[in-house]
């Protein structure tokens, strides 16, 4: 995938998005508030970072002498794991859990404490994703596997036709593929790219980095394979498959129906460059909110199913997400943009299961 193509937003009318940032600037303004983390976001951060790391200590010191336990246990980590993801790394990756920039970059490296890699996942998800949501041959987010199709664009094979089955098992291994070869086939092809020198780093640094970070994260998850005598190697890869499966099935689950849904559309430049609308009004058109009316789900995935806000403001931290969707639901409707909103999330995953089969077929 070649994102150095030229691909250029139409920016001809820019009245929707003008109006819009100037009613969430006023909103931060006249209620005196930061658009970054508050004491919210450092709750759950310490939730989310003591529910990973108290049962990983469990495990790792015997606590409960029981291969039942270890497992729930492992459990518990995998949930936490992608809690990490979606309510801390996210927004810090973003610059938005802090107005400190180095506190930003701390918490953003979260994602290598748990065999991922931060600056690949900004140039993923922030440059790419971000620019050029549901796009052919741009959004990396929309190329799976080749055993896969999530949308029109792509090219059909017979292995598709049942995607809409085999696929939910598949997403359970997203997580895995962080901890082996992802990155370092990743930080290869973005330097290649010119993406490493647009972050000022070069590709030895983060090579480096990569390799560090992966020795240090299998170092810890092997530790309690070595400490405890009972432990075989058997229980220990149970336990830590557990953990990524959960992680990576809870991940995909909340990205895919923000984007591959019925309602979302999947442009493409008619002439290979000019795109038809501007980015603020593609970003309405590719993305929709799910489940917002659950706040105990919102806090859960870290405001990710407000994914229309998060698209439009991604600089602006996820608690602020609950009030700002009203202000950009009446704008939309008052330039006549779309605001797609699903009501529940297993309404969201359904229709994304409609997609993966029609996909599949057509």
């Amino acid at each position: 995938m070649d994102t150095k193509k030229i691909l250029r937003f139409n920016n001809s009318n820019r009245q929707f998005y003008a109006e819009l940032k100037k009613r969430v600037d006023n909103y931060f303004k006249e209620n005196n508030i930061s658009k970054t983390g508050n004491l919210n976001m450092w709750l759950k951060a310490a939730f989310m970072i003591s529910a990973y790391f108290v049962p990983y200590l469990l495990i790792t010191f015997n606590v409960f002498e029981s291969k039942l336990i270890w497992w729930l246990l492992s459990a518990i980590m995998g949930f936490a794991m992608a809690g990490i993801g979606l309510c801390i790394m996210h927004d810090a990756c973003h610059g938005s859990f802090s107005k400190n920039q180095t506190i930003n970059k701390i918490f953003g490296y979260t994602i290598n404490m748990l065999g991922g890699h931060a600056t690949n996942w900004k140039i993923q998800h922030n440059v790419i994703h971000h620019t050029f949501t549901n796009v052919h041959d741009f959004d990396e987010d929309i190329a799976p596997p080749g055993f896969m199709r999530f949308e029109p664009h792509a090219k059909l094979k017979p292995i598709h036709r049942f995607q809409f089955i085999y696929a939910w098992f598949f997403y359970g291994m997203m997580t895995m593929m962080w901890t082996s070869t992802k990155d370092f086939k990743q930080i290869f092809r973005y330097n290649k790219n010119g993406h490493v020198k647009a972050f000022n780093s070069t590709l030895n640094k983060e090579f480096f980095i990569i390799a560090l970070s992966k020795v240090l994260y299998f170092a810890y998850m092997l530790l309690p394979l070595f400490l405890i005598p009972q432990m075989t190697f058997l229980n220990w890869l149970v336990g830590f498959l557990t953990i990524h499966y959960i992680a990576g099935f809870v991940l995909a689950c909340i990205f895919q129906p923000a984007h591959v849904v019925a309602d979302t559309e999947f442009p493409i430049a008619a002439d290979g460059i000019n795109l038809e609308n501007d980015w603020a009004v593609h970003q309405l058109k590719t993305t929709m909110n799910f489940g917002t009316r659950d706040k105990v789900f919102s806090w859960l995935v870290g405001g990710l199913n407000h994914q229309v806000e998060h698209h439009l403001f991604p600089n602006i931290c996820h608690v602020h997400y609950g009030k700002l969707s009203k202000i950009v639901k009446e704008t939309a409707k008052e330039f006549n943009v779309p605001y797609h909103d699903k009501k529940t999330f297993l309404g969201a995953l359904w229709s994304h299961e409609k997609m993966l089969y029609k996909f599949g077929r057509a």
